[in-house]
């Protein structure tokens, strides 16, 4: 399965809460009682900066993330969608 489409806007689903923590945060979804650890700064950015950006890609952009580190950051939100943490933006 290809990872997510950073060309698609993408947001935080609605029942995610967001916890700051010294490490990074934890995101804990009401509705499926899933845990999941933010444990790069940057990536909490670009979580927290999702449903402004047009694109996952320009989160990520805006976050500092060069074209090198995408793929990675391509990889830890596939993570975060396939555990629903952030969902498509409706079009």
């Amino acid at each position: 399965m290809p990872g997510l489409d950073l060309d698609r806007g993408w947001d935080l689903h609605p029942q995610v809460s967001v916890r700051p923590e010294p490490f990074g945060a934890l995101l804990y979804h009401f509705g499926t009682r899933k845990l999941s650890f933010l444990k790069d700064k940057t990536l909490l950015v670009v979580v927290r900066t999702l449903a402004e950006a047009p694109s996952a890609r320009a989160a990520c952009t805006a976050a500092g993330i060069g074209e090198s580190d995408l793929p990675r950051y391509q990889r830890a939100l596939s993570t975060l969608a396939k555990s629903s943490m952030v969902v498509e933006r409706a079009s």
